[in-house]
């Protein structure tokens, strides 16, 4: 049996929480009513960044509006799913083949997204 060393521990935890970042246009101020936009991990922050090179206007967008307005449905485009294992899960449509999942928390004013990317079949769970 061997004996993995902290390091590689270390390497193969990916940390919680990475703040996602818009690009240079995005056009909401900070104000103390503005929510706290984090990744779950770095793969999901990755993934936001690939998505924010392909379509920069729509990613922008979304991301005004998850730190303004998360919970505010847009028929068609922002709406919570529906079912047991998606409680408290939201979906943003950033364009016809995009979304990004992800759960808001009034109490502390931060969204976790955990998925961005391409759309897929079924949702993914948090």
């Amino acid at each position: 049996m061997s004996e993995k060393t902290s390091e590689e521990i270390i390497e193969n935890i990916e940390p919680p929480e990475v703040k996602l970042m818009a690009s240079e246009l995005s056009e909401t101020p900070e104000t103390e009513n503005t929510w706290l936009v984090v990744a779950k991990n770095r793969r999901v922050n990755r993934d936001w960044e690939a998505l924010m090179q392909r379509h920069p206007e729509n990613s922008n967008r979304c991301y005004d509006d998850l730190r303004t307005v998360p919970t505010t449905r847009q028929p068609g485009r922002v709406f919570p799913l529906k079912g047991k294992k998606y409680k408290g899960v939201w979906e943003y449509e950033v364009t016809k083949g995009d979304r990004v999942f992800y759960i808001p928390n009034e109490n502390q004013l931060k969204v976790v997204v955990f998925y961005a990317g391409k759309h897929i079949q079924p949702a993914p769970t948090p």
